[in-house]
C-alpha cells in the first residue's frame, strides 16, 4: 500500500511556466521519493494531486518541447 506523504513542511514553488501573476500558479513541492506534489495556488489549503515522479517528468518534458 502507498502512503500519502506528509506534507504539513512542504516547501512549494511556483512552476516557472506560471503567467507571473501571484494567483495564477501550479505549484510543486519538491522532495518527495517517488512523487512530486501538485497544487493550485489561489487555493493553498485545498487538494493536493500526487503524481509519479516518472509521470511528472515526462508531462514537464512534453511542456518544454511544445514551449
Amino acid at each position: 500500500m502507498k502512503r500519502t506523504p506528509d506534507l504539513s513542511a512542504a516547501v512549494w514553488r511556483k512552476s516557472s511556466y506560471s503567467e507571473g501573476g501571484d494567483n495564477d500558479c501550479v505549484e510543486v513541492a519538491d522532495g518527495h521519493p517517488g512523487v512530486v506534489p501538485v497544487r493550485d495556488s489561489k487555493v493553498p489549503a485545498g487538494h493536493v494531486l500526487l503524481f509519479e515522479a516518472s509521470s511528472w517528468s515526462a508531462f514537464v518534458h512534453g511542456v518544454k518541447e511544445t514551449a
